[in-house]
């Protein structure tokens, strides 16, 4: 994997409040070697740490983004949705930023099952079929899309398992990095002071909580994919 420089600085990520952690009740002593000090009772996360996972990250994107990887983008925050999904769209990433279905990986077969159905739905609109159908099957079928869409939405034109997913929040993603460890998905994740370490390829010591810190993070990792992407596009 080739080193690049990404322009991650620290009064950036200080301005971001990356550095803040949760209080010192609620921590995983896992996270101590990524914690600088304590301040006003809530730890201090280290930003060269910070820096330094968030560049291999990085680097680890565009390598994938290069050859022509796909990736997975998973925030199912309510603050964080819109961001999600704007971030996934700019670098052609498929993303979850509603809610995480059990499964939804490990039991691809069903996944794609919906997948095939949700498709067919919006096809069959798109063509003027639901015109033809009584008012009351109708109401229930665009039910049926528009649940499909909120949910599936993001990962409509995912065909197979992502080769990376990025996770923004672990303790809220647990299911999916769980889902991806038992597949061997590759992993990326944003944690926290609260956090365990452990649980991804690359862990990201940051705020998982504000969203001036989540949007660095995420804008740094979509950067690198578009730029690996391009290199992919001139290469072909």
């Amino acid at each position: 994997m080739t080193r690049r420089y990404w322009n991650i600085n620290l009064k950036e990520m200080i301005e971001a409040g990356v550095h803040f952690g949760h209080g010192i009740k609620k921590w995983n002593p896992k996270m101590a070697p990524y914690i600088s000090a304590k301040r006003k009772g809530t730890h201090i996360t280290n930003l060269a740490r910070t820096a330094r996972f968030l560049s291999e990250a990085c680097d680890l994107v565009f390598d994938a983004a290069s050859q022509g990887k796909s990736f997975l983008i998973v925030g199912t925050k309510k603050r964080a949705a819109d961001l999600v999904a704007s971030a996934a769209i700019r670098a052609r990433c498929h993303y979850v930023n509603k809610k995480w279905f059990s499964g939804m990986l490990t039991n691809w077969a069903i996944t794609k099952t919906r997948l095939s159905q949700f498709r067919d739905l919006r096809a069959e609109e798109k063509m003027g079929k639901f015109h033809h159908l009584p008012k009351r099957d109708v109401a229930i079928l665009k039910r049926k899309l528009s649940t499909l869409q909120r949910y599936l939405g993001g990962i409509k034109y995912m065909t197979r398992l992502p080769d990376i997913v990025i996770v923004l929040d672990q303790q809220k993603e647990y299911i999916a990095l769980r889902e991806c460890a038992i597949l061997g998905i590759p992993t990326i994740s944003l944690v926290d002071t609260n956090c365990d370490p452990d649980l991804a390829n690359i862990s990201i010591p940051a705020n998982d909580d504000t969203m001036t810190s989540i949007r660095l993070i995420l804008n740094k990792l979509v950067f690198a994919i578009c730029e690996g992407r391009s290199l992919y596009i001139r290469n072909r």
